[in-house]
């Protein structure tokens, strides 16, 4: 077993504000969403307020930049959620919501069991992986990278999509 899990963070820039009517019914969908995550296998925890929330979370300038972080066990049970559960009918409707990104808006990495990432070390991430591309230490879904103690070198797993929202 691992000593590992896998953190991820997607960023996305939101049409109007959370209580706006363009965004009224992806703010409906998220308790149902961030439940469907919270039950599914793999899954370990999710950035969010006191209150239950991430939408106020806001550590950009832009105050339309919305984050989502969490933590799951591996990039397996990570994908299954994303591309196989109710979650892909947000992915679907994301454009409605979200503004289209130019650069890199989500990175996966390993960090050691029951480490929680702080935004920074995520915001970090993402930096590094807009600078340097896939690596062992910033990813995606498509280069994904197997846990460091895992014993492995290259790139093991292999995924055709990457996760938008």
């Amino acid at each position: 077993m691992s000593a590992y899990e896998l953190a991820q963070l997607n960023i996305g820039v939101i049409k109007g504000p959370m209580d706006s009517p363009v965004m009224s019914e992806f703010a409906a969908a998220l308790d149902r969403i961030n439940a469907v995550a919270e039950d599914s296998p793999g899954f370990v925890w999710r950035l969010q307020t006191d209150d239950g929330d991430a939408t106020s979370i806001r550590p950009f300038e832009d105050e339309n930049m919305l984050v989502n972080m969490s933590v799951w066990k591996d990039v397996e049970s990570l994908n299954k959620y994303v591309y196989s559960s109710a979650h892909v009918e947000l992915m679907r409707r994301r454009r409605e919501w979200f503004e289209r990104m130019p650069e890199a808006f989500l990175v996966l990495w390993w960090v050691k069991k029951d480490h929680r990432p702080t935004v920074a070390e995520a915001i970090e991430k993402l930096q590094r992986l807009r600078a340097d591309g896939a690596t062992a230490d910033a990813f995606i879904f498509r280069h994904a990278f197997p846990a460091p103690d895992a014993g492995l070198v290259s790139s093991a797993v292999s995924f055709t999509d990457e996760c938008p929202a």
